[in-house]
């Protein structure tokens, strides 16, 4: 083998092997990738992120049972992280039987690894004959168990809302315990509260159970059904299902 031909073939041979320890580092980056963490299905939302330049939908499908009435929605989460610990989130019940529910903007800040806390707040602008309305609440994510199996999901919050009868506040709490059965499939029961549902009302309850699976990383489909147990607000009963994706 000629030098130059001896120089070529060392040269392709450095090429292939730098391009093969490239392909390595992308495959560990992605397996080491955490999954998916989104705030759906349930009542309560988690803490966390979804991290620096990423972008989530999160979509579902419900319909609703009251006494004298049924209707649907399609709720609908739009999450864009702006950095590590700080996102921005658009949220809607979407297209429903009564047409376009009014959507809210909001963001979510993470402030604290240990127990997992962060801040959600949304503000729900003037829409149609609704007139505006805003909510505040700290989330907390915390494992039960060192094998991570269980884990609650709490959160407190207040809202200030307008029902046509003048505006009022109100207190908010969810509470969610989640069963993780593997890495990709887990199950849940939580609950919500708010006090008063209404002006000079009553506080009203909704409880809820369901299962997620998670398919990869960046992929859950989960199902979901549950029943208001106190106040007038509430369905009797509800189910649902969804699909949230990260891109």
């Amino acid at each position: 083998m000629g030098r130059a031909a001896h120089n070529r073939y060392h040269s392709h041979m450095r090429s292939t092997i730098a391009l093969a320890l490239l392909f390595v580092a992308a495959v560990s980056s992605a397996q080491e990738k955490e999954p998916i963490n989104p705030d759906r299905p349930g009542i309560a939302d988690g803490s966390q992120t979804v991290g620096p330049g990423v972008f989530q939908v999160e979509l579902g499908g419900e319909r609703d049972r009251f006494a004298d009435s049924r209707e649907w929605s399609t709720p609908l989460l739009l999450r864009y992280g702006v950095g590590a610990p700080f996102e921005l989130r658009v949220e809607s019940a979407g297209f429903t039987s009564n047409g376009w529910a009014p959507p809210s903007m909001g963001f979510k800040y993470h402030f604290l690894d240990k127990p997992s806390l962060g801040i959600i707040a949304r503000y729900f602008p003037p829409f149609r004959s609704q007139r505006s309305s805003a909510d505040l609440r700290l989330a907390a994510d915390i494992n039960l168990d060192k094998d991570e199996k269980w884990a609650l999901n709490p959160n407190i919050g207040v809202s200030t809302q307008d029902d046509g009868d003048g505006r009022f506040t109100a207190a908010l709490a969810a509470l969610t315990l989640q069963y993780n059965v593997t890495k990709t499939f887990n199950v849940f029961v939580d609950g919500g509260l708010q006090a008063p549902e209404s002006r000079g009302g009553s506080s009203s309850l909704i409880l809820d159970t369901g299962a997620a699976w998670i398919l990869g990383n960046d992929t859950q489909l989960d199902v979901e059904a549950g029943w208001g147990a106190h106040g007038q607000t509430p369905p009797n009963a509800f189910i649902g299902a969804g699909i949230s994706r990260r891109f």
